[in-house]
């Protein structure tokens, strides 16, 4: 069973499942969830790996500071969490938020990621440069202009937090009854968790786009292999999700999980397993 620890991280806590041993494979969850996403995927994962599964910085039980959500800043806290457990390198799995912070350290620090799964996303350079009506309604990402707004999604999300996740919840989910949506709403009632949450997407326009644009203009692409894993009902199933990717890594797998939504690893955490192991050395 993953054990529960904190780290402290240069005056950040935070608060990760550490599960196995061998090789480093950290698991990065999405927003609005936590590290108890990943609870059904750890143990299979645990026989050949030390799992690990942090609460991302302003989600769940570490820490929510007032700036650092910028993709680069929330990736270098999971390199020092990385450094505290004494690796190097690594394997990053991201879901959702976690997927861009994953591909954020993997273009930052190439030579330490051995692999790199990435679910249910396409790159937030191809979301901000897809972004219209059409397509905003069809990913179903409305909510990220929404959540730019200063202010406003706090002062409306905090009179009903049930509310406001439940619908997400609902809409992106085909096996709803998988979630522990009880989690997440206790989680997002902690003081300073729904702002947190609205930084990370905040942080996506000016600071996360000027980075990737930078990375893109540079001709940096992905070297390590890259499988990229989403739901047929997922955010971005109605995209060519495998040839968007392609343009950003030079090694593409992948696979649309069958009666699925947005969250893999908690409505097909037996499928999902079954593709890393698939994926990943031995």
């Amino acid at each position: 069973m993953a054990e529960s620890r904190t780290a402290n991280l240069d005056g950040l806590r935070m608060h990760y499942l550490i599960e196995g041993d061998g090789p480093l494979l950290m698991l990065l969850h999405g927003w609005p969830q936590t590290s108890h996403c990943w609870r059904r995927i750890i143990p299979g994962l645990a026989e050949h790996f030390t799992v690990v599964a942090p609460d991302l910085r302003g989600y769940g039980l570490t820490d929510k500071p007032t700036v650092g959500y910028d993709k680069r800043t929330m990736a270098a806290d999971i390199r020092a969490l990385a450094r505290s457990l004494g690796h190097t390198t690594l394997t990053l799995a991201g879901h959702d938020r976690g997927a861009r912070v994953a591909h954020r350290y993997a273009l930052d620090h190439p030579a330490e990621v051995e692999r790199l799964v990435v679910m249910d996303i396409i790159p937030t350079r191809e979301m901000w440069r897809r972004f219209d009506m059409t397509t905003g309604l069809a990913l179903g990402t409305w909510h990220w202009v929404f959540h730019l707004q200063p202010d406003l999604p706090e002062r409306l999300a905090s009179a009903d937090v049930r509310g406001y996740l439940g619908y997400f919840f609902e809409k992106w989910t085909v096996r709803r009854a998988e979630l522990d949506v009880e989690e997440y709403f206790k989680a997002f009632s902690r003081p300073g968790a729904l702002r947190a949450g609205f930084d990370d997407y905040r942080a996506s326009f000016p600071h996360d786009a000027e980075h990737d644009d930078a990375d893109w203009e540079a001709g940096r692409r992905l070297e390590m292999p890259v499988l990229a894993l989403w739901g047929s009902a997922g955010l971005p199933s109605r995209v060519p999700v495998l040839d968007i990717w392609r343009d950003y890594a030079r090694d593409v797998t992948g696979a649309e999980i069958p009666d699925c939504g947005h969250f893999l690893a908690e409505e097909r955490p037996d499928v999902v397993l079954a593709h890393l192991r698939d994926f990943l050395p031995r």
